[in-house]
């Protein structure tokens, strides 16, 4: 088969950038008593958005609209945009894919954190950019590193998460909207803001939506609760939105997936629940974490990052004491991250499993 492969496609891995879980519990034979690794909601969708999706599956004989007319309608009223300012697709890794296809090619500089959510780094790697990534400054992806550097190399992309996923950590508004004001001419923002959505007061900045060099990825699959429905969309100027259109996969929306979203979008009051049992349950992990002499990391998400005072190797033997006690959580691949495990947040009676467990875990690994 190989033959038939690029020289590029054959020098890859193999590889995703994550185990899910249940691959794990295939590995292992162990199921997972509480999931608290893949930054899902705990919480669900909301029940209009069930109702809806279940009243979609009598269509599912029916491709999904190619044109996401009404979700994009739905959103850009949401946001106070036009339609035309909105790209819709499978997740934002789906669109990080697409974006990554239409600007890159072998060799194209690009720019990232040291640390920072892999699956763009897959993509990149995809269509052969050449990838430079900034070290964090403490628990923060650095803006001004990430600038520095792009001016260096002459990036085409950056790709900034705010709030920031491995740790939870976030910038306030201002941070972003300097570093939009000074990016290069020859430089286009990808600002990853999942966890928008989460986030405190003050975190989420104001870019006009026609601006030439910022994309905003958001999801709804963190705080209206729909990760397995795979819905993600962009906000960008009208140019790059319809751009991709060139490349994009049209049936790749199902009918099930847009009736949910815009049922969810249309249900503030479920997603402000969300909001409220998310900061409670930030609290009560974090309690959690300080009762067993770890520390938690502020949070501006549906995490929490938990720095366990030591090394990579101790938080890898944390994580795998956990796995081997039915809960799965993550963690940061790269030092000094690595020294911290990232813990979902869950509804009590999953954090009840993990209130069990952790110190079991931790007197294992002593």
């Amino acid at each position: 088969m190989s033959r038939f492969l690029t020289p590029h496609a054959i020098a890859l891995p193999s590889t995703v950038p994550f185990t899910g879980p249940e691959a794990l519990e295939r590995r292992t034979g162990i199921p997972f008593r509480a999931r608290l690794g893949a930054n899902e909601s705990l919480f669900g969708p909301s029940p209009k958005a069930i109702a809806a999706m279940k009243a979609a599956a009598d269509g599912a004989w029916m491709y999904g609209d190619p044109e996401n007319h009404d979700l994009k309608q739905a959103l850009a009223a949401h946001h106070g945009v036009t339609p035309g300012h909105i790209a819709v697709g499978p997740g934002i890794d789906g669109l990080l894919g697409l974006i990554c296809r239409l600007t890159l090619e072998p060799g194209t500089p690009v720019v990232t954190s040291l640390g920072a959510y892999p699956t763009f780094n897959f993509h990149v790697a995809g269509y052969g950019g050449a990838l430079t990534r900034v070290p964090y400054t403490g628990d923060h992806e650095d803006p001004e590193a990430l600038l520095s550097t792009a001016k260096a190399t002459g990036a085409r992309l950056i790709y900034f998460a705010n709030p920031d996923n491995p740790m939870g950590s976030h910038h306030p508004a201002r941070v972003v909207e300097d570093m939009v004001a000074n990016l290069p001419d020859h430089t286009f923002l990808i600002l990853d803001e999942a966890y928008a959505d989460l986030a405190p007061e003050g975190a989420v900045p104001s870019i006009p939506a026609d601006h030439a060099q910022v994309i905003r990825m958001r999801t709804f699959s963190k705080g209206y609760g729909l990760a397995g429905a795979r819905v993600g969309y962009a906000i960008t100027n009208p140019d790059l939105a319809l751009a991709f259109d060139k490349v994009r996969d049209h049936f790749g929306m199902g009918r099930i997936s847009q009736a949910g979203a815009l049922a969810a979008l249309a249900d503030q009051d479920w997603l402000q629940g969300v909001q409220n049992r998310t900061r409670a349950a930030r609290a009560r992990l974090s309690a959690i974490a300080i009762a067993n002499g770890l520390k938690p990391l502020s949070s501006a998400t549906n995490f929490v990052t938990i720095d366990c005072g030591r090394d990579g190797d101790h938080a890898r033997r944390l994580l795998g004491e956990l796995g081997a006690l039915g809960v799965f959580i993550r963690m940061p691949g790269v030092a000094p991250l690595d020294r911290c495990i990232r813990i979902s947040l869950g509804d009590d009676r999953t954090l009840d499993v993990l209130e069990e467990t952790l110190p079991l875990a931790l007197k294992t690994v002593g």
